[in-house]
């Protein structure tokens, strides 16, 4: 995009000057004088080359009729055009010059949507600028940059920033949609026909889940000690959050996370650091609880399943019984097109352990698992601990390119340049390619397991999207979570960004969850899907609203009580846990909110205490004069008065004064009249609380 530059020489100056006074000369009421014409605007596409006069064509015999007609000082005689040899300097152009004066464009409203990397010219084009302003801001960034330089978005966004403009990062082109199975990964993007040719098989990462007494722990032992007993290790297997084995030539890279709490958080934060899940289900034990919700939590990250059938060598094993539980839940373990392979093994006895590995590289190379090493690095972050010596350090899980030593990084609101870089055997390494955990140092601080982390092309522009990110962090923290509430879902259905119902159904027996989960898989309308994510016996725990979170979901709650842990993450993510002690009414409610006739809930928040000091007869009513402890009084809040520890009244204010005057509100520290609505036994040394109704849901 050719862009305006300023003309500069004199005799280019002098010919624009000739042709502004030309067009000054126009007739007056009592004159005749016949009007120059418009002059061509002056190209400038090559200032270097003298840019010929244009002579004046000839003059028409009346001026049209709406020219405005200037006043007498504006009138002045035209000169003749100076021959194009000689250049004289002119005077700067007046307002009425033919020259264009640019002025930059207001900031559009809405965010502009731009690519994930694009040259300085593609930018200027989105934001509708010239390009030097964009060189200029990268310059002043320290970075230097030509028209046709390809930039990241992070340095993107943050020169258009420096111009006004708020930027977002256009969601990459997705393959069609793929139904999901249980061995099938749905591709997560497509490439260009370039970058086809630069792909390379990446290792699978897998994540082992299951019971808590199954054996997840000596079953990640127990591959390590193959590995070494392969040869295969560099050393002693260091604790960072995930290790790489070497089976039949290829690499697998397992996380070590503490089984699917983890993994469903960082699903929560948008994380996709999971190719393959490993459920462990001991053979004597068979399926419990924490392997139903280890299988439930898989399914919904669609992930592909396969089962460890542990403790084959125990005396009571009963591997047929398994497979029977498992195939009640769903699982294809006697066959069909979405079979899950069941591999027989012992842990502790180290036997099975190369059939399970075989089974995993099988698996990946059905799902294709490809990446770029060639793009700047982008992934995930697997954990991340305050180290004495090395400061903030994070593993980090490559998911696309390659990751260097001196690679500046930007984690969210966490930035810095990778100072060193250190495998799973604690050698020092100088990049890791996708698919690679390592350990990392150099950051400003601790980034949160399950953030995406991506490298940015100078450190100065890591830090100041990092500190741009953290104050949006702190606003969106102020606004209302993205967690789906049950009476916003109609309304999302009909703005089409929900397809479907997600729930996590908890009830206190058996008896009870079976016919509600037959009633809730009956309800829906069209286009309308009423999913059932979870459904178990017990308490609403932790585990139940992080999969809440991370699947858009809504808890259900029949006749059970939910854990203090899982309700204050619950408060914090904005999670909708809805309790119900009658089962018609729980399902009157799931259907009343798929066609948007659910009302909506209110909870009641303290604002406000005063005590009353003394009393006052008006009319027939009894005024109150209070002084305001704690808080504050609003004239619309629910008042709940308190003698002797005991409720006497909870309802409406009629009245509330300051000096004979209604007031809206009384703040703290201030004396106020006030009147209850149908309440005169108020006495003195009575405590009042009042209360504000927040919608909840």
């Amino acid at each position: 995009m050719a862009t305006k530059t300023p003309v500069k020489s004199s005799s280019v100056k002098k010919k624009v000057s000739d042709k502004t006074r030309a067009k000054k000369i126009a007739p007056a009421k009592t004159l005749s004088v016949k009007p120059a014409p418009k002059p061509e605007p002056v190209k400038t596409a090559t200032p270097a080359r003298a840019i010929k006069s244009v002579a004046a064509p000839t003059p028409v015999s009346a001026p049209p009729k709406e020219m405005p007609i200037p006043a007498p000082a504006q009138i002045e005689k035209p000169k003749a055009t100076p021959p194009p040899t000689k250049s004289v300097a002119a005077p700067a152009p007046t307002p009425s010059s033919p020259v264009a004066i640019p002025i930059a464009p207001r900031p559009p409203a809405s965010p502009i949507e731009i690519p994930a990397t694009l040259t300085v010219r593609d930018l200027a084009q989105s934001l509708k600028v010239g390009p030097i302003d964009i060189i200029r801001k990268l310059m002043a960034s320290g970075i230097m940059a030509n028209i046709n330089q390809q930039i990241d978005f992070d340095t993107a966004a943050l020169v258009a920033d420096e111009l006004g403009f708020k930027v977002v990062e256009a969601k990459p082109i997705l393959a069609e949609p793929v139904v999901a199975t249980l061995t099938s990964i749905p591709k997560k993007r497509e490439y260009s026909e370039q970058e086809l040719k630069q792909l390379v098989t990446r290792p699978p990462v897998v994540t082992v889940m299951g019971h808590v007494d199954h054996g997840k722990t000596t079953v990640l032992d127990a591959i390590r000690h193959a590995d070494v007993a392969a040869g295969e290790a560099g050393g002693i297997t260091q604790h960072i959050g995930a290790y790489q084995v070497k089976h039949a030539g290829k690499r697998i890279t397992f996380l070590d996370t503490p089984g699917h709490e983890a993994f469903t958080a960082m699903r929560a934060r948008g994380a996709r650091a999971t190719d393959i899940a490993i459920i462990v289900v001991a053979a004597d034990d068979g399926v419990m609880p924490q392997t139903r919700e280890a299988i439930d939590h898989a399914r919904a990250a669609q992930v592909p399943i396969i089962v460890a059938l542990n403790k084959i060598d125990m005396p009571s094993a009963n591997p047929e019984r398994v497979k029977q539980q498992l195939s009640e839940l769903g699982l294809a373990v006697y066959g069909g097109e979405d079979e899950v392979t069941v591999v027989p093994i012992s842990a502790k006895q180290k036997t099975g352990i190369d059939e399970l590995l075989e089974n995993i590289i099988v698996v990946a190379e059905l799902a294709d698992l490809r990446a770029n090493p060639l793009r700047p690095a982008s992934g995930v972050i697997i954990e991340s601990k305050l180290d004495k010596q090395k400061g903030p350090t994070a593993t980090v899980l490559v998911n696309e390119g390659t990751l260097r030593v001196g690679d500046a990084v930007l984690i969210s609101s966490v930035w810095g340049k990778v100072r060193a870089m250190s495998n799973d055997h604690g050698d020092a390494v100088k990049n890791a390619g996708p698919g690679e955990p390592v350990e990392i140092t150099g950051l400003s601080d601790t980034p949160e397991a399950g953030e995406a982390f991506r490298v940015v092309g100078d450190e100065k522009i890591a830090r100041a999207r990092a500190e741009t990110r953290g104050f949006e962090k702190r606003a969106e923290s102020q606004k209302s979570s993205r967690a789906l509430s049950l009476n916003d879902l109609f309304a999302q259905f009909q703005a089409g960004k929900v397809k479907s119902l997600n729930l996590i159904v908890k009830a206190d027996v058996q008896g009870s969850l079976e016919p509600i989960v037959t009633s809730l898989e009956k309800l829906g309308e069209e286009n309308i899907q009423v999913k059932m994510i979870h459904q178990g016996i017990g308490t609403v725990t932790r585990s139940d609203v992080m999969l809440a979170v991370a699947s858009q979901g809504i808890v259900l709650a029949f006749n059970v009580g939910i854990e203090s842990a899982a309700a204050s993450l619950a408060e914090n993510d904005g999670v909708d846990i809805r309790e119900y002690s009658i089962i018609y009414k729980l399902i009157e409610d799931i259907d009343k909110a798929l066609k948007g006739m659910l009302e909506p809930t209110y909870k009641e928040v303290l604002s406000g205490r005063a005590h009353v000091l003394q009393l006052f007869k008006v009319k027939k009513s009894t005024v109150a004069g209070l002084r305001v402890t704690q808080g504050k009084i609003a004239r619309n809040s629910i008042a709940r008065a308190v003698r002797g520890g005991t409720e006497i009244f909870k309802g409406s204010i009629s009245s509330l004064k300051r000096f004979n005057e209604d007031v809206k509100e009384v703040a703290e520290g201030y004396e106020c009249g006030i009147a209850l609505e149908k309440f005169n036994d108020l006495r003195e040394s009575d405590a009042l609380e009042f209360f504000e109704k927040v919608r909840v849901s």
